[in-house]
């Protein structure tokens, strides 16, 4: 297979050095060093077997140059009995989980008590960094959790990174409304950015509180769904882009000469393919359309809920098969993620949770899902018959270079964050680090009562 400059394996590897510098000191209180023995490792687009990983600090170190450098056996080694060790996963879209809905403002302290909950129970799933995702809502509502939702590193006990949040409207075509509320919607961008940043809380009504959000609001966003058949908003994508946002087509009516503009002026990603969009037609193929471009214009990566009731499984192989480099699966949970059947909330809205799928109450509009991470690789191979490696890029190396985060995140190679799932042979999560600490699994409690 041929991947993309940015995923070729040189840009993976670090070489060790020729010799070593005479008489380099140790540094005091020199972080204890990690070995992991007795595994199988995902790197450079290879399991590989009869090597280690080496952690300190928090990082992957290069045992060559600690070697060298420092002249010493590592402080601790630890036997992975033969597990498959990979990339914490990273997940572009999910809107909340464990009874918790990221798009519901509630007091400070609330609000950071229930993203703590979320932050520790995705561990027990090998989700390690994840982007919180906003629904369309009222511009209080952005104003309001956006600044709780900037990227923060996480940990062995306060849980997974926050990347930043994927806030999936309110700029989307209300004829593919999904799930949201209509009455919250962006009809247009008349003003290009500016009504981004209204909308969003980029900017307040004095210079001091202008700064103030821009910066925190601003930095809190990471991902944007929208619909560029919107007046105004295929000229500001650019814009945003700029600003360092990545740009989704979703809950979009765009035929394919729009779809293909979006990708020319910024856009690198397609929001849940096959949902909230038209159908695939041999005239117009619409954004599905987009994974069929032609060579001189690049393929935007595109989501897929692998949980075989968003997207029907032979859909799944149909769009792995025409661009399986671009894939990168997604939950697209929502609040009843890890709850038993019942009533819950998406944003404004009642939702009912069967046994493995959620409704819109009274209705039979798909809500979000409830599927797991580590489920859905599960899912993949078994609806495609990809390899291991390819379903496990899906959610560690694709989305880290897709949010340009692949030199810290997504990889197992000297400088990224020690960030790393143990998987069994049958891809159940088994062991979990963060930033080189392990995780105790077995302390995560996230049971949490019917509480809608």
């Amino acid at each position: 297979m041929q991947y993309p400059v940015a995923l070729q394996t040189s840009s993976l590897t670090s070489s060790a050095p020729a010799s070593p510098e005479p008489h380099t000191p140790i540094p005091e209180n020199e972080p204890k060093v990690i070995k992991i023995t007795n595994c199988k490792i995902l790197r450079d687009h290879k399991i590989v077997e009869h090597d280690a990983i080496w952690i300190q600090g928090g990082k992957i170190i290069d045992p060559h140059k600690f070697f060298w450098y420092q002249k010493r056996l590592p402080d601790q080694v630890l036997d992975a009995g033969g597990l498959l060790v990979v990339p914490g996963f990273i997940e572009a879209q999910i809107n909340g989980a464990f009874g918790v809905d990221f798009s519901v403002p509630s007091d400070p302290e609330t609000y950071e008590k229930d993203l703590l909950l979320v932050n520790r129970g995705l561990l027990k799933y090998g989700t390690t960094s994840y982007c919180p995702t906003i629904v369309s809502s009222s511009a209080s509502v952005y104003h309001k959790v956006l600044s709780h939702l900037k990227p923060r590193k996480g940990s062995a006990k306060t849980g997974a990174t926050i990347l930043g949040a994927h806030v999936e409207g309110p700029f989307i075509n209300e004829a593919r409304i999904g799930a949201h509320e209509l009455k919250v919607l962006q009809a247009s961008a008349k003003n290009g950015y500016a009504d981004f940043k209204d909308v969003y809380g980029f900017e307040g009504e004095t210079p001091e509180a202008q700064n103030k959000l821009s910066q925190q609001n601003l930095n809190s966003v990471k991902i944007i769904t929208c619909a560029p058949e919107l007046e105004g908003i295929m000229e500001s994508i650019p814009d945003l882009a700029k600003a360092g946002i990545t740009i989704s087509v979703g809950h979009s009516m765009a035929n394919i000469s729009q779809a293909e503009e979006a990708v020319q002026k910024g856009a690198t990603f397609i929001t849940h393919l096959f949902n909230a969009m038209p159908q695939f037609h041999h005239r117009d193929p619409g954004v599905i359309g987009l994974l069929g471009s032609r060579f001189d214009l690049p393929r935007p990566y595109y989501g897929l809920i692998c949980d075989g009731i968003h997207v029907h499984p032979n859909s799944v192989k149909i769009a792995y098969d025409s661009h399986p480099e671009g894939v990168i699966l997604v939950t697209d949970a929502m609040s009843a993620m890890g709850l038993a059947p019942g009533n819950y909330q998406l944003g404004n809205m009642n939702v009912t949770k069967e046994e493995d799928r959620v409704y819109i109450e009274g209705t039979d509009t798909l809500a979000g899902s409830v599927i797991t991470l580590d489920a859905c690789i599960r899912n993949f191979i078994q609806f495609t018959s990809c390899s291991l490696i390819e379903a496990l890029e899906a959610v560690t190396l694709h989305p880290a270079v897709l949010l340009g985060i692949q030199e810290t995140k997504g990889v197992i190679k000297p400088g990224a964050d020690a960030d790393l799932v143990f998987l069994s042979d049958d891809l159940f999560v088994k062991r979990v680090f963060v930033a080189g600490e392990e995780v105790d699994l077995d302390a995560i409690d996230v049971q949490v009562t019917e509480k809608f």
